[in-house]
């Protein structure tokens, strides 16, 4: 028999206020048209004053218990992956583990930016594997609008707020890809590239928060290449290909890099969760967001093969393939 890291429950929380494009259009040289066309963003959510990333993680991380029938008495670690962290230290992951009451076990927080999630994922799949943790809750969550720059209108109309969880826990299978939970993982970084989406501040620098800064059209030249060859990667640690694939679950970062992904795989629109409409990219949170409103609309069904993919400032990226 082999142990696997199966899915056995999802949430997500996003903030109440939502921000339509037009909103942006008051005091920029934009408009609905210019972003919809650009980037396939409608509106996004933005975390109330006062309303930390902890607060949404909190609320997705007891959604995703709910979902999974369990306590989290029952959670031996979380692993919170955000970029946007409430304080220097402690980690967020240790301010949610206090809110949910949790005194046992062990929190910790991962930062890869937009590929946080997956790179959380890859950590509890991990610690599963080698028996250090049975149930494990990953956790992804962002107030990505503290540190845009509103007076720039090629990023801060990309970004919004909101958090994802998943319950992960040990099952056993027969060591084949028929398996249910992760089946494979496939990560990757290029810090050559770091300039090409970063945030200009920080505790050694500037001592200050700092503001985003991307040099759009240069990302996009890596993404989808580089999205498509992980993804293809971690299908053939499975032992598996394109056609296999039953739905993609992908970063949430700008529809014609999600769509440039999918024709490179071979798969149709219909088979993406795509949530970039209703809440602009999410980084760390989007793929766990994606993962709980798909499951919320009755998009997946048992032993679906779903491809994670990612991909953000560092450069990192990195694909999942698991079995749902």
């Amino acid at each position: 028999m082999t142990i696997r890291a199966a899915v056995q429950g999802v949430g997500h929380y996003l903030p109440e206020r939502v921000v339509e494009n037009e909103e942006f259009s008051k005091t920029l040289d934009t408009s609905d048209e210019w972003i919809r066309s650009r980037t396939g963003i409608s509106r996004r959510h933005f975390a109330a004053d006062g309303q930390t990333t902890s607060d949404l993680a909190t609320r997705a991380a007891k959604a995703a218990l709910t979902d999974a029938g369990i306590s989290v008495e029952d959670i031996d670690a979380i692993i919170l992956a955000t970029s946007t962290s409430d304080l220097t230290f402690p980690s967020t992951a240790t301010i949610v583990q206090s809110n949910l009451g949790m005194k046992h076990g062990f929190a910790y927080d991962v930062q890869a930016v937009c590929a946080g999630f997956v790179f959380a994922l890859a950590n509890a799949n991990a610690m599963i594997l080698s028996g250090q943790a049975k149930r494990i809750l990953v956790i992804g969550a962002e107030t990505f609008s503290r540190i845009l720059d509103f007076t720039d209108r090629a990023t801060c109309v990309l970004f919004g707020d909101g958090a994802g969880a998943v319950v992960l826990e040990a099952v056993t299978g027969g060591g084949t890809s028929d398996d249910k939970g992760i089946l494979s993982v496939d990560l990757h970084s290029d810090g050559t590239h770091r300039d090409l989406l970063y945030v200009d501040g920080g505790v050694s620098t500037t001592g200050t928060a700092g503001v985003l800064k991307m040099q759009g059209p240069e990302l996009f030249k890596h993404a989808v290449t580089k999205l498509a060859e992980t993804a293809r990667a971690s299908l053939a640690l499975a032992g598996l290909n394109d056609d296999d694939l039953d739905w993609i679950v992908p970063h949430q970062a700008n529809v014609r890099i999600i769509a440039g992904t999918a024709k490179k795989l071979g798969v149709p629109m219909d088979r993406v969760i795509l949530t970039l409409a209703d809440q602009g990219n999410t980084s760390a949170a989007s793929i766990p967001l994606a993962l709980s409103i798909g499951k919320s609309e009755g998009k997946f069904k048992p032993g679906d093969l779903l491809l994670l993919e990612a991909i953000g400032g560092g450069l990192a990226w990195g694909s999942v393939v698991l079995r749902w």
